[in-house]
């Protein structure tokens, strides 16, 4: 018996491997050396947004700082999700902020030419 430590994501596991008779596992062994193991793969479960669930308001927060350049949407105005509400430009790159869900936009909370800060809300949406 042979024994091993064995590092995975940063944490030390203490390993023991055994030599198995040779006679025995060639009589079962198939021909392939070394056996896959399965691999379960979890479905991409989406949860709603509390937002979404309770049909309460949401703003959206522009991603990185930058200037807003144009403004898409209206208040009043519904949104498909993905639609494009603002283009900011950060680094000199334009950049479109989209809507998350579909929703109805409530407030634009900022306007055209306006500097934002990470995290700065952009619009209220419901």
């Amino acid at each position: 018996m042979m024994k091993y430590i064995v590092t995975v994501n940063g944490k030390k596991f203490d390993v023991e491997v055994e030599k198995a008779a040779e006679e025995k596992d060639q009589a079962k062994s198939t021909d392939k050396k070394f056996q896959e193991a399965p691999v379960k793969v979890a479905d991409k479960v989406r949860n709603p947004s509390p937002s979404e669930v309770t049909g309460a308001e949401e703003t959206v927060q522009a991603p990185m700082p930058g200037t807003i350049l144009n403004i898409k949407v209206h208040e009043g105005q519904k949104v498909k999700k993905g639609e494009v509400l603002f283009t900011l430009e950060a680094m000199k790159m334009e950049n479109e902020i989209m809507a998350p869900r579909d929703a109805v936009v409530v407030k634009l909370l900022v306007s055209s030419g306006t500097p934002v800060k990470t995290g700065d809300s952009l619009v209220s949406l419901k």
